[in-house]
C-alpha cells in the first residue's frame, strides 16, 4: 500500500468520522473548549477568599474592588458558559468571555509571562472559532457545514483561530533529550502546521486532538494527587488548558478550515 494509499484511507476513516459524530461533534466542542472558563468560575467560589486577599495584596486595591474582581470573574465565566452551551446570544457570551481574559491578562500580571500570556491568547483563538461557527448557524444545514460562499469576517476569524491554537501547542513542547519528547515535539509540530495552513485540515486536528487527549491525561493527571498539594492545582489548569485547545481542534474538524486555506483552494484549482 502506498503512502498516497494511506493517506486516502486515514482521510476516509476521518469523513466516516465526521458523518457519525456530526450530531454530537460540535456540542463536545463547545464543551471542551469552555472548560477552562467553567473550572475557573467554579475555582473563583471555592477559593474565594484566597483570590480576593492576592488581588488585594498585589495591586492594594482594598477589600471591596477585590471582591468585586472575583465576583465579576465568577459570574462573567459561568454566565459566558451557560450561554455558549445552551447556544443563547452566543456571540455577546464570547465577547464576554474575551473580555475575562483581558482581564485576567492584566489582573494576574500575565502580560509579562510568555507562557501563560500564549496559552491565554490561545483561549481567545478558540473563541474566534466559537463566533465562527456561530455566524455560520442558519447560513447551513449543520453548523459545522462550511457553505462555498462564506462571508469574509467569518473566515478570517477561522483563520486567526487556527494560528491562535498554535501559540498553545508551542507552550505544551518539552524541551528535553529523551526520545520520546522529540517524537512527541516531531509530529506535534507537523499535524498544528498542517492545521494552522489549511491542509488536509480535518485529517490533522482529529490526530492531534487523539494525540493531544492521550498526552493530557497521562501527564496532567491532576485526579492523582492530593488537593491540599500545590501540584493538584497546577496540573488542574494544565489539564482544562489542553482540553481547550482540544475543544478548539474539535470545532476545526466540525466547521472545516474556512475560506483562507490550502484545502479551499485546492478546490478551486
Amino acid at each position: 500500500m502506498g503512502q498516497n494509499d494511506l493517506m486516502g484511507t486515514a482521510e476516509d476513516f476521518a469523513d466516516q468520522f465526521l458523518r457519525v459524530t456530526k450530531q454530537y461533534l460540535p456540542h463536545m466542542a463547545r464543551l471542551c473548549l469552555i472548560s477552562t472558563f467553567l473550572e475557573d468560575g467554579i475555582r473563583m467560589w471555592f477559593q474565594w477568599s484566597e483570590q480576593r486577599d492576592y488581588i488585594d495584596s498585589t495591586w492594594n486595591c482594598g477589600y471591596l474592588l477585590a471582591s468585586s474582581f472575583v465576583f465579576l470573574n465568577l459570574l462573567g465565566q459561568l454566565t459566558g458558559c451557560v450561554l455558549v452551551l445552551s447556544r443563547n446570544f452566543v456571540q455577546y457570551a464570547c465577547f464576554g468571555l474575551f473580555g475575562i481574559i483581558a482581564l485576567q491578562t492584566i489582573a494576574y500580571s500575565i502580560l509579562w509571562d510568555l507562557k501563560f500570556l500564549m496559552r491565554n491568547l490561545a483561549l481567545g483563538g478558540g473563541l474566534l472559532l466559537l463566533l465562527a461557527e456561530s455566524r455560520s448557524e442558519g447560513k447551513s444545514m449543520f453548523a459545522g457545514v462550511p457553505t462555498m460562499r462564506e462571508s469574509s469576517p467569518k473566515q478570517y476569524m477561522q483563520l486567526g483561530g487556527r494560528v491562535l491554537l498554535v501559540l498553545m501547542f508551542m507552550t505544551l513542547l518539552h524541551f528535553d533529550a529523551s526520545f520520546f519528547s522529540i517524537l512527541q515535539n516531531i509530529v506535534g509540530t507537523a499535524l498544528i502546521i498542517l492545521v494552522a495552513i489549511g491542509f488536509k485540515t480535518k485529517l490533522a486536528a482529529l490526530t492531534l486532538v487523539a494525540w493531544l487527549f492521550a498526552i493530557n491525561v497521562y501527564f496532567n493527571a491532576f485526579w492523582t494527587i492530593p488537593a491540599y498539594k500545590p501540584m493538584h492545582d497546577f496540573l488542574k489548569y494544565d489539564f482544562f488548558q489542553t482540553m481547550s485547545v482540544i475543544g478548539g481542534l474539535l470545532l476545526v474538524v466540525a466547521l472545516g478550515p474556512g475560506g483562507v486555506s490550502m484545502d479551499e483552494k485546492k478546490k478551486e484549482w
